[in-house]
């Protein structure tokens, strides 16, 4: 017996020792990219889809006549649930009609090029198989399929870069903040004197090894995205170890800001500082001028991250493609979110949308993907992009005259509507207050119509 026993161990430590050395090769194989070239594919991209899913989607952010107000994904928190009370969710937790390749085939019809899955958001439910916890949906829900694996297989096959957000917050784990509930409110969630002495051995032993396994598992990672920076347990040296540990792993991965402390607030952009993190994260807000750095715009559709069905306050089409165009035109990314239901669809609302941005992403994506702030004021009447030589007029108020006013200081070339297939050159003059270019009388498109205007050198 202490023979086979001893040979047992010999031989796990052999196929331990022989994976180890697999991965460094598989590491040793990834050519290390610099900043500018890690960051190429995301800058050009633009448009991102956010998605918010997890037991609270069964909630829907109500219990019994209340209703939570913000965001439903926050139910366990405003809603008071005790952490056996949440409990019976992820158990209840059965999405049926989940299909991940017809959650990818809307993200790219709708013009985005990168999803954002919440693996795990603040109630602590993993929607992946964790070897670390089995509070994931492998183990404790019904439906026993790794939701993580097969999105980064659907995205990997429509060309649709794979990305994950990960809670630095948890409301379950007894080392983080579920040892606080049910008296853990949000007024407290700024609270210095709240704090969990154990936290140092979460971050150590649960949270960097879950991340390792989202890395490891699971392909190339476009974008880690962290949020719950702003407890007090989590510091800013915690924050640099887990950036450099994601980066030895995977190291042309990218990383929010809200992997270290210095962001501030909702604005989302670092305060000065030696933070880690590579592009900021402004949230349900557009900052008013362009940005010198790199930043990421995450919005909801409505007021809630998290499935909401009483949240009817939903943005119009037009104003998310307008949105999306004044990101662009100050040098950002728009991350528009999605919080699916607990059966697995999206919204109706949210699909109506995605589908008139993607009308208008495939007639004009040229003015987006790949375009950067211009150095011109922001007009009147719209926002300008610019790509190489080229201006992109974005036009939101279509001129009832004919006559598009242009900055005095932009020289034409050659002007036309991007739609035009003909590709009709518009006249222009250049006046001693602005250049006037002569467009249809009729609004090329109802929402946002684009001039293209070929600079003179």
């Amino acid at each position: 017996m202490k023979m086979k026993s001893l040979k047992k161990i010999m031989l796990l430590t052999l196929v331990v020792v022989l994976n180890a050395n697999l991965g460094l090769a598989q590491k040793s194989n990834v050519k290390k990219l610099s900043d500018d070239e890690r960051m190429e594919w995301w800058r050009d991209s633009k448009f991102g889809m956010f998605i918010h899913w997890g037991a609270y989607s069964i909630i829907g952010g109500e219990r019994g006549t209340k209703i939570a107000g913000g965001g439903a994904e926050w139910a366990m928190d405003k809603l008071d649930y005790t952490v056996e009370e949440y409990e019976k969710f992820p158990e209840m937790f059965n999405p049926v009609m989940f299909d991940a390749d017809a959650w990818v085939t809307m993200a790219k019809n709708a013009g985005m090029k990168y999803i954002v899955l919440t693996s795990k958001h603040h109630e602590g439910f993993g929607l992946w198989d964790s070897k670390v916890s089995d509070y994931d949906v492998i183990d404790k829900s019904p439906f026993k399929r790794d939701i993580v694996k097969e999105l980064a297989e659907a995205c990997k096959k429509q060309g649709i870069k794979f990305c994950l957000y990960y809670s630095i917050v948890d409301w379950h784990h007894p080392q983080a903040q579920g040892n606080l509930f049910p008296n853990y409110n949000i007024s407290q969630h700024d609270d210095p004197s709240v704090v969990n002495p154990e936290f140092p051995k979460y971050y150590e032993n649960y949270m960097k090894p879950q991340v390792g396994e989202l890395l490891k598992n699971y392909g190339d990672i476009g974008v880690v995205w962290f949020d719950g920076d702003w407890i007090s347990d989590y510091t800013t040296e915690m924050g640099k170890d887990l950036y450099k540990y994601i980066r030895d792993i995977q190291p042309n991965t990218i990383v929010n800001n809200r992997v270290d402390k210095g962001r501030m607030g909702m604005e989302g952009m670092n305060a000065e500082g030696n933070f880690a993190g590579d592009f900021g994260t402004p949230e349900q807000e557009i900052p008013d001028t362009g940005i010198d750095s790199d930043w990421e715009a995450c919005m909801t559709m409505n007021g809630s991250w998290g499935y909401k069905p009483s949240d009817n306050n939903w943005k119009s089409s037009e104003d998310l493609i307008q949105k999306l165009v004044d990101i662009v035109s100050k040098g950002g990314n728009f991350l528009l979110n999605i919080g699916p239901d607990g059966f697995g669809r999206f919204p109706a609302e949210s699909i109506r949308r995605l589908d008139a941005m993607g009308e208008w992403t495939k007639k004009n994506g040229e003015a987006i993907y790949g375009a950067k702030a211009s150095p011109y004021d922001k007009p009147k009447w719209g926002r300008y992009t610019q790509k190489g030589n080229v201006i992109y007029a974005h036009v939101f108020d279509w001129p009832k005259d004919g006559l598009l006013k242009l900055n005095k200081n932009i020289k034409v070339k050659k002007a036309t509507v991007l739609t035009d297939n003909s590709n009709t050159e518009l006249s222009s003059i250049a006046t001693s207050r602005e250049v006037l270019v002569d467009v249809p009388m009729l609004a090329p498109d109802a929402t946002v119509s684009v001039v293209k205007i070929e600079l003179a050198k």
